[in-house]
């Protein structure tokens, strides 16, 4: 039987096999260099140890939308677009910087056997916050993200579906305990590790904080 930790790195290298070989050169060189530029957010005091509560910056992004049944497989068509456009598939013809995370937001079907709806978003960096170029592609739209709270949990290892659902159900948990309200959906995931990365790798899963009426 193999392992779960063996399970995850199956997951991510069958992602790879969808790369072509510009893209896996072009995510192994950045994703493994320290100092992408991250959307900025203000630290505020939490009530437990087991997450953080950020409140995020009003920012751009860039994204594209689609429906499915499973998170990953979104995460890997919706990463494939976005690369292209910082590769230069933009009406600038202009090279981005890759940024992280990498967020999904998910927005989930009416039942378990209904399709969720995924958007899958690369930050902005600050040199073209002002200007972002414009998407060549029809299906990679810009998206303005006004400020927002969210409260985050962070974990380790090779992401899948089932791990992001259960530290989803964790986060949700702790939030319970200690009284916090919070908006159930949608949620997200973010990654901020290439799938070369083995070891020390962050996920998060963030909900959305619930503003008073």
């Amino acid at each position: 039987m193999r392992s779960t930790h063996s399970s995850y790195k199956t997951l991510d290298f069958a992602v790879l096999t969808t790369f072509t070989p510009v893209m896996l050169k072009f995510v192994g060189q950045t994703l493994f260099s320290s100092g992408l530029q991250n959307p900025k957010y203000t630290a505020e005091e939490k009530k437990g140890q087991d997450y953080e509560i950020r409140t995020y910056h009003a920012t751009n992004w860039v994204s594209t939308s689609l429906s499915g049944m499973q998170w990953d497989a979104a995460m890997s068509t919706g990463f494939r677009r976005l690369f292209n456009y910082i590769q230069g598939n933009n009406h600038n013809k202009v090279k981005v910087e890759m940024t992280a995370p990498v967020t999904c937001r998910v927005d989930p079907g009416a039942g378990p056997a209904c399709e969720s709806q995924f958007t899958v978003s690369f930050f902005i960096p600050e040199e073209h916050q002002d200007n972002p170029p414009e998407p060549s592609d029809p299906e990679v739209f810009l998206e303005h993200r006004k400020e927002f709270t969210a409260y985050v949990r962070t974990f380790g290892g090779f992401s899948n579906d089932n791990m992001k659902r259960e530290e989803l159900l964790k986060l949700m948990e702790s939030l319970q305990r200690d009284g916090v309200q919070y908006v159930d959906k949608p949620f997200y995931a973010a990654g901020y590790d290439s799938p070369f990365k083995l070891t020390n790798r962050r996920n998060e899963v963030w909900v959305l904080k619930k503003e008073q009426e």
